[in-house]
């Protein structure tokens, strides 16, 4: 993980209801060319869409050749991050606390 990474921050209560809402910053994630951090102690409320979109940000990034580096989540929201399997993508790495 590069010292500087770019960072996304995710809070509140996201589900697929407030997808639309969050495509811009999804956008601005797919299009950096360096790791990603991504914060998540501030998400209170997550279902699995937002998982998914992390995991197609993931994606793209290792195409890319960088890494996401997700950190801060609450243990509800690293449940659903386990479930859904996001920490075991290659080129992620979850810091459960």
């Amino acid at each position: 993980m590069e010292d500087n990474p770019a960072v996304l921050r995710v809070a509140g209560d996201e589900d697929r209801s407030t997808q639309s809402r969050r495509r811009r910053a999804m956008s601005c994630a797919l299009a950096v060319k360096t790791d990603l951090l991504v914060d998540l102690s501030d998400l209170a409320f997550a279902d699995a869409s937002v998982m998914l979109d992390l995991a197609m940000v993931a994606r793209r990034l290792r195409q890319a050749g960088c890494l996401m580096l997700v950190r801060g989540a609450a243990p509800q929201i690293a449940t659903l991050i386990e479930l859904v399997g996001l920490h075991r993508m290659p080129g992620v790495t979850v810091e459960f606390a």
